[in-house]
């Protein structure tokens, strides 16, 4: 791994914990939004958003919950969707 890997990787871990039990939370609330029977009702943007939303969920919990760009993250897949139920038009998507 190289040194800027390695300090990518350090700096997220100050902020979103150890991999590997974010990893495991994350697995959890996706693997519970799955079992709903609602879900194959969603398209396929809201799944990928609830997926993110879930993943920084986890962030936040495992890792400093004051860091304000997982909340940025989370409010920003959500507002993606509604802007596409709006019929916003998206720059770059």
């Amino acid at each position: 791994m190289t040194d800027a890997t390695t300090q990518i990787l350090t700096e997220r871990g100050k902020d979103y914990g150890a991999f590997q039990d974010l990893a495991k939370l994350s697995q959890i609330l996706k693997a519970i939004l799955r079992q709903h029977p609602g879900w194959q009702n969603l398209d396929d943007d809201m799944k990928e958003a609830l997926d993110m939303d879930a993943t920084k969920t986890a962030r936040i919990l495992n890792g400093n919950p004051a860091h304000l760009d997982s909340w940025d993250d989370k409010a920003g897949y959500a507002r993606l969707v509604a802007d596409r139920l709006r019929g916003v038009a998206q720059k770059g998507a």
